[in-house]
């Protein structure tokens, strides 16, 4: 019962062989004791000389009985997804027969690299070996055996027959309550090595100019550059365009002088980019493009050797992105997404630092704000910036706190998303909207705040521009 859980069915299973047999048997019992092998189990109420034909008709009512009503375990699918988002692959070693198993994770509709049946305890260890797996997660004392035995780390959740105490005292590594805990735990077990990755990497490139938004992204890879390569080989460069709120360019100046690197404000001009005004879905291409030839000559100028950008392990998974294909054509090196690092071990790592920006959220560009297909412009640009900033006052002298804020241009309508725990107290307060000046309407987001919200409107978008997509 790792990934999966099949009790119910299992009862019902043993319930049918009961009475197909005549041989009374305690469905629950058997389905408390999950993990071991079958035929460990049918041998306690069958004769040694039925067990595997029994054994075999047992699997034939599972696929009738237990199969339809299995449930994941919870957590079971982010977990798997996990995994995946660290750069590795899921590879499910179980006692379970094999084909049994892959019908199981299909019904669950969880999808994994390998399936590996018919195995238990020391046995496990030639299939993880096969499969050079490093981490095994397991609910059964078994399982911590096959994990030593392969020589990987035995993590242990209390879902299944084992408790933690068992689970503990078995040997493993580490115990879990359940898989909604395996994500976090995974994320910080790999971060120490990440970590050392990322200064191997950062001291391999030399000398980087830094493109610094001030974001808990860049602000990481600034710091770490400094840590790394010395604050004499390292710059922080934050364009300053009508794209970046004053208020962000004045908590990156603050940020890096409190680093002790000089700190470098050269001026970008998106507004001359055709693509970058007409704000098509590959409107970030334009404005990356544009930071990216203002950068290189600056480096060079500079004498330092690469240009470094706060791109992470999720930006480059992160559905539409064609900024980050932008830098990568230009040169621009991603530290970050080379080591492995997700955001959210960019902000552990930030908060173990010290450093302010750990819990900083997520600000991009005011031309994000601006619905696709509206065309940038200064103006617009500004009326966005000075109606965010005056919703923010008027939310703080109210008492309403709210982490993140926008508002989106969609052309004479104000759509307001704030957290979704604060929407209808927003909703409810017309004269807090009235803090939003120079639109026709305000309007609030039902939906509540969701980064990249604009690229929902994609697919239409795409299709009215004859647009296949920009891809990252």
């Amino acid at each position: 019962m790792t990934l999966l859980d099949p009790r119910r069915g299992v009862v019902a299973a043993y319930a049918a062989l009961a009475a197909e047999t005549g041989v009374a048997i305690d469905g629950e019992a058997a389905a408390a004791r999950l993990g071991p092998p079958l035929e460990e189990e049918i041998a306690r109420w069958f004769p040694p000389e039925r067990v595997a034909e029994t054994a075999a008709r047992y699997r034939e009512l599972y696929a009738v009985h237990a199969l339809p009503v299995s449930l994941p375990m919870p957590g079971a699918a982010d977990a798997v997804a996990q995994v995946r988002r660290h750069g590795g692959q899921a590879v499910v070693v179980t006692a379970k027969s094999e084909p049994l198993a892959r019908a199981s994770l299909t019904h669950i509709g969880i999808e994994v690299d390998a399936v590996e049946g018919w195995r238990f305890a020391e046995t496990k260890a030639e299939a993880m070996i096969e499969h050079d797996v490093t981490i095994y997660a397991g609910d059964h004392v078994g399982d911590i055996v096959g994990a030593h035995a392969a020589g990987a780390l035995a993590v242990a959740v209390a879902t299944g027959p084992c408790s933690a105490d068992e689970l503990a005292a078995a040997g493993a590594d580490v115990v879990l309550p359940d898989l909604a805990a395996f994500g976090g735990w995974l994320s910080s077990h790999l971060l120490p090595g990440r970590l050392d990755d990322l200064a191997t990497r950062l001291a391999g490139l030399g000398s980087v100019l830094v493109a610094f938004s001030g974001g808990a992204d860049s602000a990481f890879l600034l710091t770490a550059a400094v840590r790394t390569l010395g604050a004499d080989r390292v710059v922080a460069a934050t364009a300053s365009s009508a794209s970046l709120p004053a208020a962000e360019l004045a908590a990156a100046t603050d940020f890096a002088a409190r680093l002790g690197v000089r700190h470098l404000t050269p001026a970008t001009n998106e507004m001359g980019r055709e693509g970058y005004r007409a704000n098509g879905p590959d409107r970030c291409y334009f404005c990356k493009a544009e930071l990216t030839e203002t950068l290189r000559p600056l480096a060079d100028s500079l004498g330092l050797t690469h240009v470094v950008t706060g791109t992470n392990a999720d930006d480059a998974v992160a559905g539409f992105r064609p900024g980050i294909r932008a830098a990568a054509q230009r040169g621009a090196r991603t530290p970050l997404l080379d080591a492995g690092l997700t955001k959210a071990q960019v902000r552990e790592a930030s908060r173990r630092w010290g450093l302010s920006t750990w819990d900083k959220p997520a600000a991009a560009c005011l031309a994000s704000r601006i619905a696709y297909g509206i065309e940038v412009s200064p103006a617009r640009l500004a009326r966005v910036e000075r109606a965010e900033a005056g919703l923010r006052v008027a939310l703080a002298a109210a008492g309403l706190v709210v982490r993140n804020l926008r508002v989106r241009d969609l052309d004479d309508v104000a759509m307001v998303e704030v957290d979704a725990d604060q929407v209808a107290a927003l909703a409810a307060r017309p004269d807090l909207l009235a803090a939003v000046e120079g639109f026709d309407r305000v309007e609030v987001d039902p939906r509540g705040f969701r980064s990249g919200s604009m690229n929902e409107l994609l697919p239409a978008v795409a299709r009215a521009s004859g647009e296949g997509g920009a891809g990252r």
